[in-house]
């Protein structure tokens, strides 16, 4: 799954406009390097985002296609 479709589903990030407009901005990094929206998110990568005061490191463990509100938690761990 795209980059910043997996934000969009998994709720880290509400629209995929906004996801994919900070991954153009180099604001997304993939285990510690500059990921394009396009990149093809695995199960074990770490997400780090820096929007706003509060930046967010999440490790994937979960890709589905849709996630309901109360399972789109279940797709990522908070790191820091």
């Amino acid at each position: 799954m795209r980059l910043d479709k997996y934000l969009k589903v998994s709720r880290i990030i509400k629209r995929r406009t906004v996801a994919n407009e900070a991954c153009d901005a180099g604001r997304v990094l993939i285990n510690g390097k500059i990921a394009r929206a396009s990149y093809e998110v695995k199960v074990g990568d770490v997400i780090e985002i820096a929007m706003g005061a509060h930046p967010v490191k999440a490790e994937v463990l979960n890709i589905n296609e849709y996630a309901k509100k109360d399972e789109a938690g279940l797709m990522y761990k908070i790191l820091s």
